[in-house]
């Protein structure tokens, strides 16, 4: 743990270094949907390759950069691209970037990734508000010795989301005419995607949506603390009583395409919190 511990700080001291005043604002840009924060200003990008002890992100685009600006008059701290299970790395090393936003101060942050949708009710394109979540990763980033400085040996998660940012995202949607659900995401390994069988047990459990990411970071950040806003956007339905094949390319096609609406989203949130919570 002393390890991890000392890699997280190296990682932290030379982002501070960069962008020298510390964020109030992580984000977390979900697959196919980096272009969502294309409108921040007075920008410092890091390569993750700079990064001491940094993941290195394998996925089509993610980016793999940090970006450091001002969206909104909010100082934030965006990742460009993050890291999955399915790509090899430890739970521990996916939730790295979420510790270093928050020894970098950051009480608040914003999740986002492309989803399958389980609801019938959705659509193919919809903004899901993440309401809870199922961990069925098999796995937790907090696993292990307790850095007790970073949170408690057994973090509550009985309200994981943020009741007031779920509802200033949902009323931000319906000012600005974007068509938004809420629902319940379930994080699986990966990378293959789900059989039928698979789909009607998560549904019977209670998911909406499903995907391969999001899990370790949002455990991670509530262990730190952080108050959280997790959205989804639903690039493919897997109902399997009309099984439908999909590609990654057609995923990610998706999500591009549902950037626009998720941009203005992510704007009228960030427009909204006051100064001195993030």
């Amino acid at each position: 743990m002393e390890s991890f511990k000392n890699k997280v700080f190296q990682a932290t001291s030379f982002v501070r270094s960069k962008i020298g005043r510390d964020p109030l604002i992580g984000l977390l840009i979900g697959t196919g949907l980096g272009e969502s924060v294309s409108n921040m200003k007075k920008v410092t990008s890091i390569d993750y390759r700079e990064i001491p002890n940094f993941p290195i992100s394998t996925v089509p685009t993610h980016r793999g950069a940090l970006l450091s600006g001002n969206m909104q008059g909010k100082s934030v701290l965006a990742m460009q691209g993050r890291f999955h299970y399915y790509e090899g790395y430890s739970m521990r090393d996916i939730s790295l970037p979420v510790r270093v936003m928050q020894l970098l101060g950051i009480k608040t942050l914003i999740v986002s990734n492309a989803s399958g949708g389980i609801n019938p009710l959705f659509n193919t394109g919809d903004i899901m508000v993440i309401a809870d979540h199922i961990n069925l990763t098999g796995d937790n980033p907090l696993i292990g010795p307790n850095v007790d400085e970073w949170g408690a040996r057994f973090p509550d998660m009985t309200q994981v989301y943020d009741p007031k940012l779920m509802a200033l995202a949902e009323e931000t949607a319906f000012e600005k005419g974007i068509r938004v659900q809420q629902g319940v995401y379930v994080g699986l390994p990966g990378p293959s995607l789900e059989t039928k069988a698979e789909i009607r047990f998560l549904k019977t459990i209670g998911a909406d949506a499903v995907g391969l990411s999001t899990i370790p970071e949002v455990i991670t950040a509530v262990h730190g603390g952080m108050r959280i806003l997790g959205i989804a956007v639903i690039t493919n339905m897997n109902l399997p009583d009309k099984p439908v094949s999909c590609t990654v390319d057609e995923i990610i096609g998706v999500a591009e395409g549902a950037t626009p609406p998720l941009k203005v989203l992510i704007q009228g949130v960030l427009e909204a919190l006051p100064d001195e919570t993030g």
